[in-house]
Parts: C-alpha cells; structure tokens; sequence
C-alpha cells in the first residue's frame, strides 16, 4: 500500500489518528458543592509505582471539569459499563457551569470513600483522585498529574482472570469522532488474547551481573528474583543504595528497598516462570 505525508491540522488526534480510548465519566464539585459530570478519554498511568501511584489526565482548558478540578484539588474517575454509553453521551453535552449532568441520565451517586466529588454506582472500575500539579499547555490542554487515593471496583471483579474481567466489565472503548457529532466506540468484550513467548533457542538467564558489591545475603534475595526483572530490581536497589550514600548493598538494605518503592512479592509472582 502506497503511504503520504498528511498535514498535521486542528484536531489531528481525532480527525486523522485514530487512538483507541477508554471512556470515562470524571465527577468533581464546583466551589459552591455542586456536581459536574463528563466524559473524558484524555488519560493514562504517569507513576506506575504502588507506593506513589499517579495518572495523567488531559482537559481542555475551558472546561468546567478543570475549572473544578482546580478550585476543589479533587475527582473520581468513573468507569461505565458499554449499556451505559447514551448517559454518558448526555454528560457531553455543553450545559452551563453548575447545572448537574448526572440527572439526565440513569447513573446514580454514591458517596466515594476518601474525596467529597461522588462516585457513580453503575461503574464496575472507579479510581478516586487528588490533584498533585497542574499544567497548562500554551493555547491548549490542562494536564493533572493525580494522585491515586483509591481503586473501586464490583465486588469479584479482582478475583477473575482477565478474560472473565473484561466481558463482565463491558468497558466503551473510544474510536474517535466525525466532525464533533458522530462518535464512533467499541467494547472490551471483543478482543483477542496472545501469548508471549521467549526467543527461540533462548533461556531465561540466572546471571546477575552487579556493578557494587552485594553481600552474601542480598545476592541470595536476588536470586529469588523472577530473571525477567533481574535486571530492572539491581538497578533499582543499586540506585536507592547510591541515592542514600552506601557503597555496597546489604540484605537489610535490599529489603528496605523493595519495601519503599514497593517491589514485593505479590509484583515478583506477577513474573515467575511456570
């Protein structure tokens, strides 16, 4: 198939590229408590890390959600279910600033357990959030960097496997727009699944190659290390040891590591090798 150069234009992210998104209905409060809701899409992991867990949300700069978001310091991410997808299409509409979206569709508010915004019951996955900074883009988007307070979900949902969790959940997924009327969405009941596999030939490494001394009792703890993340957990604690002035890494400090950034050992099984 031939390729060309397209022009990069207003609303390229939506018009031309077409970036699969998860759809989700942010709630905050304005300053006088009353409720907003909309959908947004613009939004991804920024500190994977379980000790400090972040998201990165993208806003237009205009939006009453912003607008609350920086007068409050909170919000809940709500995640609908693909039958609700008309009542989240109606907290896209542009009513005005203090008008509550939530009364006219079918969600339901329910208290949210750390921040005063309300969470919606008929979501299966809720993520409740406090601002840690905000960013203006020049003539463009907010970004929120957020700190995670809480994951909410549907009782069970934690314990099925992933294939079980995405037909039960029934998530929209976004496909983009047609001149800011026609939106396109899918579901996270239709997917394929496939396994990753080692190169041929290739064997899982139990090599350790350190670049300080490690004493006897730390290289043990390391060797219990899936060697899948061997590499990525030495420079982890080699650097946390550098960071705190020691020169080489102990047992106690490889512990003291793992427990501050929180490698543990239900993230290591996550990576075992059956």
């Amino acid at each position: 198939m031939a390729k060309k150069e397209i022009k990069i234009k207003p609303f390229w992210y939506s018009d031309i590229w077409v970036f699969p998104k998860l759809i989700t209905v942010i709630t905050t409060l304005d300053k006088h408590g009353k409720v907003n809701a909309a959908p947004y899409s613009h939004i991804m992991q920024y500190d994977v890390m379980a000790k400090t867990p972040k998201m990165m949300l993208g806003f237009r700069q205009d939006s009453h959600t912003l607008t609350n978001i920086e007068d409050t310091g909170e919000f809940v991410i709500n995640c609908p279910r693909f039958d609700y997808l008309e009542d989240m299409m109606e907290t896209a509409r542009f009513y005005p600033a203090g008008y509550n979206e939530l009364e006219k569709t079918r969600f339901t508010e329910i208290p949210s357990i750390h921040v005063k915004p309300p969470s919606l019951k008929e979501c299966p996955q809720i993520m409740e959030c406090t601002v840690d900074s905000i960013t203006h883009l020049e003539k463009s988007s907010g970004i929120v960097i957020a700190n995670i307070k809480a994951i909410v979900m549907d009782e069970g949902l934690d314990e099925m496997d992933r294939a079980e969790r995405l037909k039960a959940m029934n998530l929209p997924v976004g496909l983009g727009d047609q001149n800011r009327k026609y939106y396109y969405h899918t579901t996270t009941t239709d997917f394929s699944m496939h396994e990753l596999k080692d190169p041929p030939n290739s064997a899982q490494s139990s090599e350790a190659r350190t670049n300080m001394p490690w004493d006897d009792g730390a290289m043990q703890a390391l060797m219990q290390v899936p060697p899948p993340v061997r590499k990525l957990v030495i420079t982890q604690a080699e650097d946390w040891v550098e960071e705190h002035g020691w020169k080489d890494v102990t047992l106690d400090r490889f512990i003291a590591m793992g427990e501050e950034i929180g490698i543990d050992e239900e993230l290591l099984d996550r990576f075992k090798i059956d």
